[in-house]
Protein backbone atom coordinates (compact mmCIF):
# COMPACT_ATOMS: atom_id res chain seq x y z
CA UNK A 1 0.00 0.00 0.00
CA UNK A 2 1.01 3.32 -0.48
CA UNK A 3 2.28 5.92 1.40
CA UNK A 4 -1.26 7.64 3.03
CA UNK A 5 0.79 11.02 3.80
CA UNK A 6 -0.66 14.00 2.43
CA UNK A 7 1.37 15.10 -0.58
CA UNK A 8 1.52 18.70 -1.83
CA UNK A 9 -0.59 18.95 -5.95
CA UNK A 10 2.19 18.00 -8.57
CA UNK A 11 1.61 18.72 -12.03
CA UNK A 12 2.70 16.58 -14.35
CA UNK A 13 2.67 17.63 -18.01
CA UNK A 14 0.12 20.64 -17.46
CA UNK A 15 -2.22 18.18 -15.15
CA UNK A 16 -2.16 17.61 -11.55
CA UNK A 17 -1.93 14.17 -10.96
CA UNK A 18 -5.04 12.96 -10.12
CA UNK A 19 -6.75 14.24 -13.33
CA UNK A 20 -4.12 11.46 -15.43
CA UNK A 21 -5.83 8.81 -13.09
CA UNK A 22 -9.43 10.85 -13.94
CA UNK A 23 -8.55 10.43 -17.80
CA UNK A 24 -7.74 6.62 -17.47
CA UNK A 25 -10.76 5.97 -15.16
CA UNK A 26 -13.40 7.83 -17.90
CA UNK A 27 -13.42 5.55 -20.40
CA UNK A 28 -15.19 3.06 -18.65
CA UNK A 29 -17.84 5.12 -18.34
CA UNK A 30 -17.94 5.30 -14.74
CA UNK A 31 -21.62 6.45 -12.85
CA UNK A 32 -19.52 8.20 -10.87
CA UNK A 33 -15.93 8.93 -9.89
CA UNK A 34 -15.40 9.78 -6.26
CA UNK A 35 -12.28 11.68 -5.56
CA UNK A 36 -11.62 11.32 -1.85
CA UNK A 37 -9.22 14.27 -0.50
CA UNK A 38 -7.71 15.13 2.48
CA UNK A 39 -4.54 17.78 2.65
CA UNK A 40 -4.92 20.51 0.79
CA UNK A 41 -8.59 19.66 0.00
CA UNK A 42 -9.56 22.88 -1.69
CA UNK A 43 -6.91 23.31 -4.31
CA UNK A 44 -7.45 19.82 -5.54
CA UNK A 45 -11.32 20.45 -5.97
CA UNK A 46 -10.70 23.24 -7.65
CA UNK A 47 -8.24 22.27 -10.07
CA UNK A 48 -10.28 18.83 -10.89
CA UNK A 49 -13.44 20.59 -11.34
CA UNK A 50 -11.71 22.97 -13.89
CA UNK A 51 -10.21 20.21 -15.58
CA UNK A 52 -11.95 16.67 -15.32
CA UNK A 53 -14.31 15.82 -18.19
CA UNK A 54 -17.66 15.44 -17.87
CA UNK A 55 -17.78 12.31 -18.64
CA UNK A 56 -16.26 11.25 -15.53
CA UNK A 57 -18.90 12.36 -13.27
CA UNK A 58 -16.51 13.36 -10.38
CA UNK A 59 -17.79 14.54 -7.03
CA UNK A 60 -15.96 14.76 -4.09
CA UNK A 61 -15.66 13.63 -0.51
CA UNK A 62 -12.94 14.61 2.41
CA UNK A 63 -11.11 12.53 4.65
CA UNK A 64 -10.42 14.88 7.97
CA UNK A 65 -7.92 11.82 9.42
CA UNK A 66 -5.46 10.21 7.82
CA UNK A 67 -6.49 6.54 9.12
CA UNK A 68 -5.13 4.33 5.89
CA UNK A 69 -6.67 3.20 2.67
CA UNK A 70 -9.16 1.10 3.89
CA UNK A 71 -10.70 4.06 5.73
CA UNK A 72 -9.84 6.37 2.59
CA UNK A 73 -12.41 3.45 0.63
CA UNK A 74 -14.87 3.71 3.37
CA UNK A 75 -15.46 7.80 3.44
CA UNK A 76 -15.64 7.16 -0.72
CA UNK A 77 -18.74 4.84 -0.36
CA UNK A 78 -20.57 7.58 1.21
CA UNK A 79 -21.31 9.25 -2.01
CA UNK A 80 -22.87 6.19 -2.87
CA UNK A 81 -26.39 5.65 -2.11
CA UNK A 82 -26.97 3.26 0.70
CA UNK A 83 -29.08 0.94 -1.21
CA UNK A 84 -26.12 -1.77 -2.15
CA UNK A 85 -27.65 -5.03 -0.40
CA UNK A 86 -28.22 -6.05 -3.93
CA UNK A 87 -26.17 -4.41 -5.73
CA UNK A 88 -23.61 -6.38 -7.80
CA UNK A 89 -21.93 -3.92 -9.80
CA UNK A 90 -18.60 -2.75 -9.57
CA UNK A 91 -16.44 -0.38 -7.78
CA UNK A 92 -12.87 0.28 -9.28
CA UNK A 93 -10.17 1.77 -6.48
CA UNK A 94 -7.49 3.63 -8.08
CA UNK A 95 -5.06 5.36 -5.98
CA UNK A 96 -4.29 8.94 -7.79
CA UNK A 97 -0.66 8.61 -7.77
CA UNK A 98 -0.78 6.44 -10.41
CA UNK A 99 -0.01 8.86 -13.47
CA UNK A 100 1.60 6.29 -16.04
CA UNK A 101 -1.78 4.08 -15.69
CA UNK A 102 -3.58 3.31 -19.15
CA UNK A 103 -7.18 3.00 -19.61
CA UNK A 104 -6.87 -0.14 -21.69
CA UNK A 105 -5.21 -1.67 -18.95
CA UNK A 106 -8.15 -0.80 -16.47
CA UNK A 107 -10.97 -1.74 -19.18
CA UNK A 108 -9.14 -5.15 -19.18
CA UNK A 109 -9.36 -5.57 -15.21
CA UNK A 110 -13.03 -4.55 -15.05
CA UNK A 111 -13.82 -7.04 -18.08
CA UNK A 112 -11.94 -10.14 -16.34
CA UNK A 113 -13.62 -9.02 -12.71
CA UNK A 114 -16.89 -8.80 -14.19
CA UNK A 115 -16.58 -11.90 -16.75
CA UNK A 116 -15.62 -14.39 -13.76
CA UNK A 117 -17.84 -12.61 -11.04
CA UNK A 118 -15.18 -12.38 -8.41
CA UNK A 119 -16.03 -10.56 -5.03
CA UNK A 120 -12.68 -8.87 -5.71
CA UNK A 121 -9.93 -8.28 -8.45
CA UNK A 122 -6.17 -7.32 -7.72
CA UNK A 123 -3.87 -5.43 -10.39
CA UNK A 124 -0.89 -7.06 -9.45
CA UNK A 125 2.97 -6.35 -11.01
CA UNK A 126 6.17 -8.73 -11.10
CA UNK A 127 8.65 -6.70 -10.18
CA UNK A 128 12.52 -7.73 -10.06
CA UNK A 129 12.97 -5.38 -6.20
CA UNK A 130 9.54 -5.67 -4.59
CA UNK A 131 11.19 -3.30 -1.68
CA UNK A 132 8.19 -1.10 -0.56
CA UNK A 133 5.28 -2.82 -2.09
CA UNK A 134 2.66 -5.65 -0.21
CA UNK A 135 3.11 -8.69 -1.30
CA UNK A 136 0.40 -11.19 -3.19
CA UNK A 137 -0.14 -13.92 -1.10
CA UNK A 138 -1.50 -17.33 -3.22
CA UNK A 139 -2.68 -20.59 -2.61
CA UNK A 140 -1.19 -23.59 -4.36
CA UNK A 141 -4.18 -23.57 -6.99
CA UNK A 142 -3.30 -19.75 -7.48
CA UNK A 143 -5.89 -17.97 -5.88
CA UNK A 144 -5.52 -15.05 -4.09
CA UNK A 145 -5.88 -15.29 -0.54
CA UNK A 146 -3.96 -12.15 0.92
CA UNK A 147 -2.03 -9.29 0.18
CA UNK A 148 0.31 -8.70 3.50
CA UNK A 149 1.83 -5.13 3.66
CA UNK A 150 5.81 -5.43 3.37
CA UNK A 151 6.73 -3.70 6.73
CA UNK A 152 4.15 -6.60 8.45
CA UNK A 153 5.46 -9.39 5.78
CA UNK A 154 7.91 -12.76 7.27
CA UNK A 155 11.40 -12.65 5.52
CA UNK A 156 9.87 -15.42 3.35
CA UNK A 157 6.81 -13.41 2.37
CA UNK A 158 9.61 -10.49 1.37
CA UNK A 159 11.07 -12.93 -1.15
CA UNK A 160 7.90 -12.47 -2.78
CA UNK A 161 8.48 -10.35 -6.75
CA UNK A 162 4.56 -10.23 -7.22
CA UNK A 163 3.34 -6.97 -5.35
CA UNK A 164 0.06 -5.21 -5.01
CA UNK A 165 -0.57 -2.16 -7.03
CA UNK A 166 -3.39 -0.71 -5.02
CA UNK A 167 -5.80 -1.03 -7.78
CA UNK A 168 -8.87 -3.66 -7.60
CA UNK A 169 -12.50 -4.14 -8.45
CA UNK A 170 -14.93 -4.87 -5.68
CA UNK A 171 -18.45 -6.22 -6.14
CA UNK A 172 -20.11 -3.53 -4.62
CA UNK A 173 -22.31 -5.46 -2.31
CA UNK A 174 -19.39 -7.57 -1.01
CA UNK A 175 -17.10 -4.47 -0.23
CA UNK A 176 -18.89 -2.81 2.32
CA UNK A 177 -19.79 -5.72 4.75
CA UNK A 178 -15.78 -6.86 4.30
CA UNK A 179 -14.97 -2.87 5.19
CA UNK A 180 -16.74 -3.71 8.57
CA UNK A 181 -14.34 -6.60 9.49
CA UNK A 182 -10.91 -5.15 8.91
CA UNK A 183 -9.12 -3.81 12.03
CA UNK A 184 -6.18 -1.47 12.68
CA UNK A 185 -4.11 -4.15 14.40
CA UNK A 186 -0.75 -3.32 12.70
CA UNK A 187 2.31 -1.55 12.58
CA UNK A 188 1.01 1.60 11.79
CA UNK A 189 -2.49 1.53 12.96
CA UNK A 190 -4.20 2.42 10.48
CA UNK A 191 -7.01 0.26 7.84
CA UNK A 192 -5.65 -1.23 5.60
CA UNK A 193 -7.45 -1.98 2.24
CA UNK A 194 -5.66 -4.91 1.37
CA UNK A 195 -7.21 -6.43 4.03
CA UNK A 196 -10.36 -7.01 2.33
CA UNK A 197 -8.76 -9.37 0.16
CA UNK A 198 -8.28 -11.63 3.04
CA UNK A 199 -11.63 -11.35 4.52
CA UNK A 200 -13.35 -11.85 1.49
CA UNK A 201 -11.09 -15.18 0.57
CA UNK A 202 -11.67 -16.13 3.95
CA UNK A 203 -15.57 -15.69 3.49
CA UNK A 204 -15.15 -18.81 0.81
CA UNK A 205 -15.64 -15.66 -1.92
CA UNK A 206 -13.18 -15.75 -4.94
CA UNK A 207 -10.83 -13.19 -5.58
CA UNK A 208 -9.06 -12.92 -8.79
CA UNK A 209 -5.89 -11.00 -10.33
CA UNK A 210 -4.52 -9.70 -13.50
CA UNK A 211 -0.44 -9.04 -13.78
CA UNK A 212 -0.05 -6.00 -15.49
CA UNK A 213 2.48 -6.40 -18.32
CA UNK A 214 4.54 -3.21 -17.85
CA UNK A 215 5.07 -2.88 -13.91
CA UNK A 216 6.18 1.00 -14.68
CA UNK A 217 2.52 1.90 -15.48
CA UNK A 218 1.30 1.14 -12.14
CA UNK A 219 4.56 3.10 -10.35
CA UNK A 220 3.47 5.39 -7.76
CA UNK A 221 4.65 8.59 -6.91
CA UNK A 222 5.51 9.86 -3.62
CA UNK A 223 8.80 11.74 -3.90
CA UNK A 224 10.47 14.55 -6.54
CA UNK A 225 12.70 11.92 -7.86
CA UNK A 226 10.12 9.15 -8.78
CA UNK A 227 7.96 12.62 -10.06
CA UNK A 228 11.01 13.39 -12.60
CA UNK A 229 10.19 9.90 -13.53
CA UNK A 230 6.78 10.22 -14.21
CA UNK A 231 6.86 13.09 -15.95
CA UNK A 232 9.84 11.54 -18.41
CA UNK A 233 7.75 8.92 -19.30
CA UNK A 234 4.52 10.95 -20.05
CA UNK A 235 6.30 13.21 -21.99
CA UNK A 236 7.63 10.24 -24.17
CA UNK A 237 4.46 9.05 -24.87
CA UNK A 238 2.64 12.47 -25.56
CA UNK A 239 5.26 13.03 -28.16
CA UNK A 240 5.03 9.57 -29.83
CA UNK A 241 1.68 10.17 -29.98
CA UNK A 242 2.47 13.53 -31.83
CA UNK A 243 5.10 11.89 -33.67
CA UNK A 244 2.77 9.39 -35.11
CA UNK A 245 0.37 12.22 -35.68
CA UNK A 246 2.24 14.25 -38.39
CA UNK A 247 4.36 16.49 -35.68
CA UNK A 248 7.60 16.49 -36.66
CA UNK A 249 10.66 16.39 -33.62
CA UNK A 250 14.21 17.31 -34.75
CA UNK A 251 15.09 15.93 -31.38
CA UNK A 252 12.00 14.42 -29.02
CA UNK A 253 14.35 14.20 -25.89
CA UNK A 254 14.47 18.09 -25.91
CA UNK A 255 11.04 18.85 -26.66
CA UNK A 256 8.45 19.27 -24.01
CA UNK A 257 4.78 18.92 -24.96
CA UNK A 258 1.98 19.45 -22.21
CA UNK A 259 -0.77 16.85 -22.27
CA UNK A 260 -3.39 19.50 -22.38
CA UNK A 261 -1.59 21.05 -25.88
CA UNK A 262 -2.68 20.72 -29.19
CA UNK A 263 -0.98 20.97 -32.45
CA UNK A 264 -2.23 20.72 -35.97
CA UNK A 265 -0.88 19.10 -38.56
CA UNK A 266 2.77 19.24 -40.06
CA UNK A 267 3.84 21.40 -37.19
CA UNK A 268 7.74 21.62 -36.98
CA UNK A 269 9.10 21.90 -33.53
CA UNK A 270 12.83 22.35 -33.19
CA UNK A 271 15.13 21.83 -30.11
CA UNK A 272 14.33 23.00 -27.06
CA UNK A 273 10.69 24.02 -27.28
CA UNK A 274 8.46 23.98 -24.20
CA UNK A 275 4.76 24.08 -25.01
CA UNK A 276 2.97 24.56 -21.63
CA UNK A 277 -0.44 24.91 -20.66
CA UNK A 278 -3.31 25.16 -23.13
CA UNK A 279 -1.60 26.16 -25.85
CA UNK A 280 -2.96 25.69 -29.40
CA UNK A 281 -0.52 25.86 -32.95
CA UNK A 282 -1.77 25.71 -35.71
CA UNK A 283 -0.89 23.91 -38.99
CA UNK A 284 2.35 24.16 -40.79
CA UNK A 285 3.82 26.14 -38.21
CA UNK A 286 7.51 26.45 -36.85
CA UNK A 287 8.43 26.60 -33.09
CA UNK A 288 11.82 27.17 -31.69
CA UNK A 289 14.50 26.15 -31.24
CA UNK A 290 14.96 27.41 -27.74
CA UNK A 291 10.95 28.97 -27.69
CA UNK A 292 8.76 28.59 -24.32
CA UNK A 293 4.88 29.23 -25.40
CA UNK A 294 2.18 29.09 -22.25
CA UNK A 295 -1.49 29.03 -22.82
CA UNK A 296 -1.12 30.74 -26.13
CA UNK A 297 -2.25 30.71 -29.41
CA UNK A 298 -0.29 29.74 -32.25
CA UNK A 299 -1.69 30.50 -35.98
CA UNK A 300 -0.72 28.45 -39.41
CA UNK A 301 2.56 28.56 -40.80
CA UNK A 302 3.67 30.50 -38.12
CA UNK A 303 7.18 30.66 -36.76
CA UNK A 304 8.04 31.68 -33.43
CA UNK A 305 12.19 31.23 -32.66
CA UNK A 306 14.39 31.35 -29.27
CA UNK A 307 11.16 33.54 -27.65
CA UNK A 308 8.87 33.18 -24.44
CA UNK A 309 5.05 33.71 -25.56
CA UNK A 310 2.69 33.72 -22.35
CA UNK A 311 -1.01 33.79 -22.83
CA UNK A 312 -0.98 35.58 -25.75
CA UNK A 313 -1.98 35.49 -30.00
CA UNK A 314 0.41 34.93 -32.63
CA UNK A 315 -1.66 35.46 -35.82
CA UNK A 316 -1.51 33.08 -39.02
CA UNK A 317 1.80 33.45 -40.96
CA UNK A 318 3.28 35.70 -38.38
CA UNK A 319 6.89 35.56 -37.27
CA UNK A 320 7.92 36.14 -33.51
CA UNK A 321 11.81 36.36 -32.47
CA UNK A 322 14.44 35.59 -32.39
CA UNK A 323 14.68 36.85 -28.36
CA UNK A 324 11.21 38.50 -28.56
CA UNK A 325 8.68 38.16 -25.30
CA UNK A 326 5.35 38.83 -25.67
CA UNK A 327 3.84 39.43 -22.26
CA UNK A 328 -0.40 38.11 -21.33
CA UNK A 329 -2.62 39.83 -23.41
CA UNK A 330 -0.25 40.68 -26.32
CA UNK A 331 -1.62 39.88 -29.88
CA UNK A 332 1.04 39.59 -33.27
CA UNK A 333 -1.24 40.13 -36.11
CA UNK A 334 -1.12 37.76 -39.14
CA UNK A 335 2.03 37.95 -41.56
CA UNK A 336 3.54 40.26 -38.85
CA UNK A 337 7.49 40.27 -38.41
CA UNK A 338 8.22 41.24 -34.86
CA UNK A 339 12.43 41.27 -35.79
CA UNK A 340 14.67 40.41 -32.80
CA UNK A 341 14.38 41.74 -29.06
CA UNK A 342 10.65 42.89 -29.75
CA UNK A 343 9.07 42.77 -26.71
CA UNK A 344 5.17 42.44 -26.97
CA UNK A 345 2.38 43.86 -24.43
CA UNK A 346 -1.48 44.30 -24.40
CA UNK A 347 -3.36 47.25 -25.85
Amino acid sequence: MRSNRPKPLHLICGRPMVMHVIHAVAPLGPQRTVVVVGHGAEQVTKKVQEQSPASANVSFVEQRTQRGTGDAVIVGLTAFDDDDLDDTSTIVVVPGDAPLLRPATLEELVTLHETNGFAATVLSAVMDDPTGYGRILRAKDGRVLRVVEQRDASNDERLINEVNTSIYCFRRDLLGPALRHIRADNSQSEYYLTDVIEVLAGMGHRVGSLVVADPAETSGVNDRWQLALAERELRARTNKHWLLNGVTMLDPRQTFVDVTVRLGRDVTLFPGTMLQGHTVVGDGAEIGPDARIIDSAIGANAHVENSVVRHAEVGSGAHVGPYASLSPGSTVADFEVTGAFYTGSAE
